[in-house]
């Protein structure tokens, strides 16, 4: 019989750990995304943590920035940046403040609201597509930098909240390097993902953009 996933919203002492610690923890929990046109709900299959001052693959590796301003809040909060002007990328901040460290949400399985999720994913060919890697997830979410600085952890504020979900055992949590991330942080082993599930988005090395001439 499988369990009723556990509806509780996770405290702030829950994102109040090292980045480490918190990561693989996130997977099998569940978002809860109240958009205009309603909630979407979806279970974390996959996550990276990036360790701020301590990792050349952060985006506060060289300090606090208007951009990255957020890592360096309170633990629990959202932190939505925008790639290549294309995407926008969804992450939530873990302790403790002044740390700015975060874990980059991946992918994940829709589990209600799929119909929403559908029409912002027209391209997904099937549900287990449509937040299949960090950008389609927030595209799913119908998460952009409006969300950015969001506390999750407030209950007041449901745009965006992390309930308790039905957390995975340890011996199905994999981990390896972090997807298209170069140098000296492309060799952490900081991507964590759920064994065998089909909405985890495959691994590709950093490939440098070319320039046009």
């Amino acid at each position: 019989m499988i369990a009723t996933p556990d509806r509780t919203p996770l405290a702030r002492e829950f994102f109040d750990r090292p980045v480490l610690e918190v990561a693989p923890d996130l997977l099998g929990r569940v978002l809860v995304r109240v958009t205009p046109d309603g909630p979407i709900e979806l279970r974390l299959t996959e996550v990276e943590a990036y360790d701020g001052a301590n990792d050349p693959g952060s985006h506060a590796y060289r300090g606090r920035t208007a951009r990255n301003d957020v890592m360096f809040g309170p633990p629990g909060h959202v932190y939505v940046y925008f790639t290549y002007g294309m995407w926008h990328c969804m992450n939530l901040v873990c302790g403790p403040e002044g740390r700015a460290s975060a874990v980059l949400l991946r992918a994940g399985e829709i589990t209600e609201g799929a119909e929403l999720a559908r029409k912002r994913r027209l391209s997904a060919r099937n549900d287990k597509e449509l937040a299949k890697g960090p950008a389609r997830l927030a595209t799913a979410l119908d998460v952009d930098r409006a969300l950015d600085g969001t506390d999750a952890c407030a209950p007041d504020d449901p745009a965006l909240t992390v309930l308790t979900g039905t957390p995975v055992s340890p011996d199905q949590v994999l981990s390896g390097p972090r997807t298209g991330v170069a140098g000296d942080g492309g060799v952490h082993p900081w991507r964590f993902w759920i064994a065998n599930d089909p909405t985890v988005s495959p691994y590709r090395a950093h490939a440098p953009r070319r320039r046009s001439t």
